[in-house]
């Protein structure tokens, strides 16, 4: 959910918000994206508390789960210079207590419940949201009405300390440690002016971050954080006049605070284009990124500007695909996207090149391909191909009661309208291909940008002319900032607000709700695969998946990256369509399909409208039996390959990974190795070699289908009888590898990755198969150690230490022995500390775990159950368990009756037997130079240093 959040923060609040409601108890009908005319039975209602809280309602009993969500309309761009990143800051302090729920109770309280809970913040909006059992909705309403209404007495030092900490961690390993993370920060402060809301970032500047005070936190909360900046959005398994009474007990009472201005649209202008270049610790291959100021959200301009990111790069026969890709092979893939925010918005082309080719290259090529775009114009088809997709992500968006409360609450927050998606549509259907050349003419064509060069650290060389260097001050591993955590002993009492209800006693859950499993049908084909599917017709979608067992495990060791070569090329074209045939026949019907391999499979997977359920099926059959072949796409594809594992030797996390999978395995074992392969392996890989790989391993008899969605068997089996008729099935034979022997004692080592600001730390050992008896058991055992946000080691590091953003264990999930690991990445100089953290609470956890801190699992993961199988995805996923393990088709009450039986003693035996400290493999990537020495006095040996390689 982290990384979810931090996607969140930056951007926008999703990637797709179409949404239709209807207007209290009215029923309407409202046109889709393909312009068909769908009646929709999605109901809202909003009403106002006296006090400016905003509250929409709307009603979906398919599942016995709610989500709510608090947004408030206050962001970054509510900061001034110099108090930046605190909009963000508050966020995490409003997860840690409030007067009636004490100190990292929050997440405890919804987890216990069966719920999950986050939040997030960009530039304009702050959200808070839950998604939980119907039961828990007053205690969840209870907590939210806590921290709007009774927070502000309960912020100490000490907690806001952690957090400043937790922050800056947070920024460390999001942009600081990663390549190109100044990207936004370099753009944002050369395309808005000085004192621009919008011209600093949301994660905020170091110093800013440090520098915060307990009375910064009052003041922020006193201006933007009343009722009557918010709006509460319920959606989901609830009954309307019993909600209503819990909305007013618990949020009416609190006083409205603060004054919001309004604000209008503030473009902005660019009078010359501005070159700016950085140096990058941790980039390998060349950056560029050309961004013009564009149009505010919701406005007329902004639409149009959406569907001309898509032409200029979408596809085989977009201007820059031909010009950068195919032609000149300057880079693997060209991005545009148009950023729209509430005051201002800008269009983004990004370019990552490929090895051996510079900016200057890339720059000029973008210009080359305006130059075809305007001499080749807009066909019509291209517009019916941006609309296409339109429908099948508007059903996508509306898959979940969470997405349909966020949709609310953003309609809501900044158009004072839920029901804009009407509006909203309709804007989006009447772009026309005038509309797209006047923004084009209007907003980029001989207009003035900036340019960002990102290149590795020593290659001036390889930057845009003219362009300056961005001079970022950058944190040294050894002056890292850090806040001083006050002394134990130093808190004052906290005072209680009077309130009109007893707020200290948490209302009761009231009886679990009871829960249905999907119904799963089966065949067995003739040829025989096996078929899997749910039938859940909420929504006009269909989620298909065809899993090949195999994968990358029968690659041959000598010519490692063939599987996935093959998933790559066998998206391009068919033996009867060029590419970009097949590409316009996929994008036409509003499908999407897509092809990858994985350790032990080849997964060929489709979304698409349930009306066109057996067409897609026809053309992923199609892909399946009669590949192309062809030569140019092998070449692109591997050029795509090689850049990419490029790309992630500069990823500190990837390197520590890859390094684990070599330290466990052992070299003789293919699992050591990235699916992708070896550098020096794709140099040598034919294109015979990807035929060779098909016809011996692609058989019907390794096949499984997985179909959840709107399609009943009868249709799904009948969409599947040529597949069946014309798939022969083959013997395949699976290699046999030899798993090292648990080693005897630890060890240590370090790869050296100079000046990073984070250290990874990856702990682990080979320990058991999904297919183990033990597997579910071990899992259960590990929730308290590392499986959740409350877990003890997340508690420690994060919310106690304030080193890292996020700390975690698990056992890996494969047919095949996979591995046991804890991990998290912290600021450098607590690099030993947290080595020692980790082994000194692995040691602990052996030894039990307390009947509470039982009990608190069992309830977590059972009653979670009740938001398991609310979408496509999660249905597709239990499909796919079942087959790809051979587990029964009610496996989950089966899970559910292992968590029941669960006791201390059992889960003490289960640690014993598979938190073993005292035979793992420890690593740390980092700074070699500030924190290996540092590492002897672990008692784990004399630190090894590695050189990484693949």
């Amino acid at each position: 959910m982290n990384d979810i959040k931090y996607y969140l923060m930056k951007k926008k609040i999703f990637i797709f918000k179409l949404v239709t409601y209807t207007v209290t108890a009215i029923l309407i009908y409202s046109c889709s994206p393909s312009g068909e005319n769908n009646k929709l039975t999605i109901e809202y209602e909003k009403y106002v508390l006296d006090n400016g809280l905003e509250v929409v309602l709307h009603v979906d009993k398919s599942d016995p789960i709610v989500s709510t969500a608090i947004m408030y309309h206050v962001g970054s761009s509510r900061e001034v210079p110099g108090k930046t990143g605190f909009a963000h800051l508050f966020e995490h302090m409003l997860f840690q207590e409030s007067e009636n729920i004490p100190q990292d109770e929050y997440f405890k309280k919804i987890q216990n419940a069966g719920g999950t809970l986050n939040g997030f913040t960009n530039n304009d909006i702050t959200t808070y949201f839950e998604i939980v059992p119907k039961n828990a909705l007053e205690m969840v309403l209870w907590m939210e009405s806590d921290r709007m209404g009774y927070f502000i007495n309960t912020v100490t030092p000490s907690a806001f300390a952690i957090q400043q900490n937790v922050v800056q961690n947070e920024k460390r390993q999001m942009v600081d440690n990663r390549p190109y993370g100044h990207t936004d920060y370099i753009i944002d402060k050369n395309l808005f002016p000085e004192g621009h809301p919008y011209s600093w970032q949301v994660i905020g500047e170091m110093e800013d971050v440090n520098n915060a005070t307990v009375d910064d936190v009052k003041e922020f909360y006193h201006n933007f954080y009343g009722p009557n900046n918010a709006t509460l959005v319920i959606a989901g398994d609830f009954e309307v006049d019993s909600v209503k009474a819990l909305v007013s007990k618990y949020f009416a009472e609190i006083a409205s605070h603060g004054q919001i201005d309004e604000r209008e649209a503030m473009n902005v202008s660019l009078y010359g284009s501005k070159k700016i270049y950085h140096e990058d610790n941790f980039a390998t291959v060349p950056e560029l990124s050309m961004v013009w100021p564009a149009a505010e959200e919701f406005s007329k301009d902004a639409y149009a500007l959406s569907y001309l990111s898509e032409i200029l790069t979408e596809g085989k026969s977009a201007p820059m695909y031909k010009v950068l890709v195919e032609e000149k092979q300057l880079t693997s893939r060209v991005s545009a996207f148009n950023d729209v925010r509430e005051l201002a918005g800008s269009f983004n082309i990004r370019v990552r090149a490929n090895e051996g080719h510079t900016l200057k290259e890339v720059e000029d090529a973008i210009h080359e391909s305006f130059r075809l775009f305007e001499k080749e114009g807009i066909k019509q088809k291209d517009i019916e191909k941006v609309k296409a997709g339109l429908e099948r992500q508007f059903y996508n968006s509306i898959n979940s009661v969470f997405y349909k409360s966020l949709q609310l609450a953003y309609y809501n927050t900044f158009l004072n309208n839920p029901g804009f998606i009407e509006t909203d549509i309709e804007n989006i259907k009447a772009i026309t291909i005038e509309d797209v050349i006047e923004v084009y003419n209007k907003f980029i064509k001989d207009k003035p940008c900036v340019v960002t060069s990102f290149v590795p650290k020593g290659r001036t060389d390889m930057i845009a002319e003219n362009s300056q260097s961005a001079d970022i001050k950058e944190e040294s591993v050894e002056t890292a900032l850090e806040v001083i955590l006050p002394q134990p002993g130093s808190e004052v009492e906290v005072q209680k607000t009077p309130s009109a209800i007893d707020r200290s006693v948490q209302p009761l859950l009231g009886t679990d709700p009871a829960i249905s499993l999907p119904e799963i049908w089966t065949a067995d084909l003739q040829n025989e695969i096996k078929v899997y599917g749910i039938e859940h017709n909420e929504l006009p979608l269909v989620s298909v998946e065809i899993m090949l067992k195999g994968g990358f495990l029968l690659d041959d060791t000598s010519k490692l990256g063939v599987a996935n070569l093959l998933t790559d090329l066998m998206m391009e074209g068919t033996k009867n369509k060029t590419p970009e045939e097949l590409q316009d026949e996929i994008k036409l019907l509003g499908a999407d399909i897509w092809m990858y391999t994985t350790n032990e499979e080849i997964i060929f997977s489709a979304n698409t409208l349930s009306r066109n359920f057996s067409k897609t099926m026809k053309i992923l059959e199609e892909m399946i039996l009669e590949p192309r072949w062809d030569s140019l796409e092998f070449s692109l594809a591997k050029i795509r390959t090689m850049n990419g594992l490029i790309q992630s030797e500069a990823n500190p996390s990837f390197i520590a990974n890859l390094m684990m999978k070599k330290l466990l395995y052992g070299d003789g074992h293919i699992f050591a190795n990235d699916t992708r392969g070896k550098r020096i392996d794709i140099e040598k890989i034919t294109i015979q070699d990807l035929k060779d790989f098909y016809e011996k391993n692609f058989s019907p008899a390794l096949a499984s289908v997985q179909i959840a969605g709107n399609v009943s068997k009868k249709q799904a089996l009948k969409a599947l009888q040529s597949l069946e008729a014309k798939w022969q099935k083959k013997d395949v034979e699976f290699p046999v590898y030899i798993v090292p022997e648990p080693i005897e004692s630890s060890k240590i080592y370090f790869v050296d990755m100079p000046g990073s600001k984070q250290s990874v730390v990856n702990i682990g050992y080979l320990a058991l198969s999904r297919s183990h008896p033990d597997f579910y058991p071990a899992y259960v055992m590990n929730y308290m150690l590392g499986g959740s946000f409350s877990s003890v080691l997340n508690m420690i590091l994060r919310e106690e230490k304030g080193f890292t953003y996020g700390a975690r264990s698990g056992f890996g999930e494969q047919k095949e022995i996979a591995p046991f690991t804890a991990s998290s990445s912290v600021r450098s100089n607590a690099t030993r500390e947290t080595v020692n953290i980790f082994k000194t609470e692995m040691e602990k956890y052996r030894q039990g775990i307390s009947p509470e801190d039982l009990e608190f699992t069992k309830n977590t993961l059972i009653r979670s159950n009740a938001r398991r199988f609310e979408t496509l995805g999660a249905l597709n996923g239990m499909l796919r368990t079942v087959s790809k393990y051979g587990l029964s088709l009610d496996y989950i009450k089966e899970e559910e009756n292992t968590v029941r039986s669960m006791t201390v003693e059992r889960h003490k035996e289960l640690a014993q037997k598979y938190i073993v400290p005292e035979k793992m493999v420890y690593l740390v990537v980092g700074d070699a130079q500030t924190q290996m020495n540092s590492l002897k006095s672990l008692g784990l040996g004399e630190p090894v240093l590695l050189k990484y390689q693949n």
